[in-house]
């Protein structure tokens, strides 16, 4: 709880078994955690089972793998479901550091932004974390044409480490993104369009085995989907496009 207001951390899970534990054990750590949801999206390996043990925990499974975005689809509608008023996606797999949850969960129960990012390039920690050159520059030359054609001044758009005021969920068409990668590009592209200002901390970040990452196939397609939302916001802005993801603005 923080200032009177609910923290729900969730975790979009698929095969993080081995990181489970270690990742749920410091969410805990910081005291402003009420609940934690974990949505299983049909992982091969113990993660459910694991998860279904762990404390403050609740657990939803999806009967077939559904996609990155379908599962937080589904790890935000139940955060909302639960009463969640500050939520904040985690990765299980240990890459992000859940000790930043206090510091974002404050910068918007105090009212000063309803979103928040944890930047992995703020500060430099991308490649100290050990983030491969390649998908470095990539996440440049896809954060640089995004702020141009969105007219926005992020570090990143490509964080996993997101966290949300309720009033703004509620106002998303989630339902409308992608149960695909490119989920993370879309909600942002939809946040920036209702105006809301987006808050970013400095992120230190780990890349190791175990981290979960798509591969470079993956990659490709996800970045053309980053760059196909960022070029759909700007012809809707211009009025030569309209979209559930980018209604008109009163």
């Amino acid at each position: 709880m923080y200032r009177g207001r609910k923290v729900i951390v969730v975790m979009p899970a698929y095969n993080a078994a081995e990181t489970l534990i270690k990742t749920h054990g410091e969410v805990l750590e910081q005291d402003v955690v009420d609940e934690i949801i974990l949505v299983d999206d049909a992982s091969g390996d113990e993660t459910a089972r694991i998860a279904e043990r762990l404390p403050k925990t609740r657990v939803f499974v999806h009967e077939r793998n559904r996609g990155y975005g379908a599962n937080q689809k589904t790890c935000y509608r139940l955060a909302l479901e639960e009463g969640g008023d500050i939520i904040i996606m985690v990765h299980p797999d240990y890459q992000y550091t859940p000790r930043l949850i206090p510091a974002m969960a404050a910068l918007i129960g105090n009212g000063l932004y309803p979103c928040v990012l944890g930047s992995r390039i703020l500060g430099g920690y991308a490649l100290k974390g050990g983030m491969p050159l390649w998908r470095y520059a990539a996440n440049r030359f896809l954060t640089f044409v995004e702020n141009l054609l969105m007219d926005a001044k992020l570090s990143e758009f490509h964080t996993g480490y997101r966290a949300f005021s309720r009033e703004l969920l509620e106002r998303l068409p989630l339902e409308e993104n992608s149960d695909d990668f490119v989920f993370d590009n879309e909600i942002l592209a939809e946040i920036l369009w209702r105006g809301a200002t987006v808050a970013e901390v400095s992120c230190p970040t780990r890349y190791f085995e175990e981290a979960s990452s798509i591969n470079f196939q993956r990659s490709v397609v996800y970045g053309f989907g980053c760059l196909r939302t960022a070029l759909r916001y700007r012809l809707a802005r211009m009025g030569l496009l309209r979209s559930p993801m980018f209604p008109p603005l009163s």
